[in-house]
């Protein structure tokens, strides 16, 4: 694997491709560590580098716009505003050398940020764009799907013993509240889901799947109006 952090300047290959990781620094419940979407996206795009080696890894941005996580300890969230900027700056600098900008990104908050900020860079005539880490059928947060991801990621940084269900309604019916009272506001242990019946065979298997998406993503390049790759 090629990685930015650990390569010498003159040994980078011409108009590369960079992959760069966005998470997010939130409460994932008692069970999951703060770092669970860093964790997952940087998974997904090593896995992304490793399948297409002619890509290069960049180092994960780990902190993104989680403000509904902020009624939690530990929660750090720069907002959509700083993070749009964040994406724009980079996109530009990197644009200077490199061919291709993919944004992996692993938390769901961070999405006006992307779909504001990459169509700005595309428009200035740079090739950006960003894929989502996302399980189809998966539950909203720190449930099931993100807990099997990380007995698979990290296993070593989930703690079962703690692990509990939260509110486990549909996100469509809880976005009023949510909006108004952030995550606290729904469920008072921060688990939107349930993480009952996660393994680590699963996590696999999802990891699994979001990186042959996010290869097939790539060799198409099929880039939506808002930035994301089809």
């Amino acid at each position: 694997m090629v990685s930015l952090a650990g390569a010498r300047s003159p040994e980078l290959r011409e108009r590369p491709t960079v992959v760069v990781p966005l998470g997010s620094v939130e409460q994932h419940g008692p069970h999951l560590p703060l770092g669970t979407d860093i964790a997952v996206a940087a998974a997904v795009a090593a896995g992304l580098v490793e399948r297409r080696p002619d890509l290069l890894l960049a180092p994960a941005v780990p902190y993104g716009a989680s403000g509904e996580h902020e009624g939690f300890p530990g929660t750090v969230s720069i907002g959509t505003g700083a993070l749009t900027a964040l994406l724009v700056e980079l996109g530009r600098s990197a644009g200077r050398w490199a061919g291709r900008l993919l944004v992996v990104n692993g938390h769901g908050g961070n999405l006006d940020a992307l779909r504001a900020a990459v169509p700005v860079l595309r428009h200035e005539g740079r090739d950006v764009a960003w894929f989502p880490c996302g399980v189809p059928g998966g539950d909203a947060h720190a449930g099931r799907t993100e807990t099997s991801l990380m007995l698979h990621v990290e296993p070593t940084a989930v703690d079962l013993s703690r692990a509990e269900a939260g509110e486990t309604a549909p996100v469509g019916q809880l976005l009023p509240r949510l909006r108004s009272g952030g995550v606290a506001a729904v469920s008072p242990n921060g688990v939107l889901g349930d993480p009952a019946g996660a393994s680590a065979a699963e996590g696999e298997q999802s990891l699994t799947g979001m990186v042959d998406r996010a290869v097939s993503a790539v060799v198409a390049w099929d880039v939506g109006p808002d930035g994301r790759l089809a």
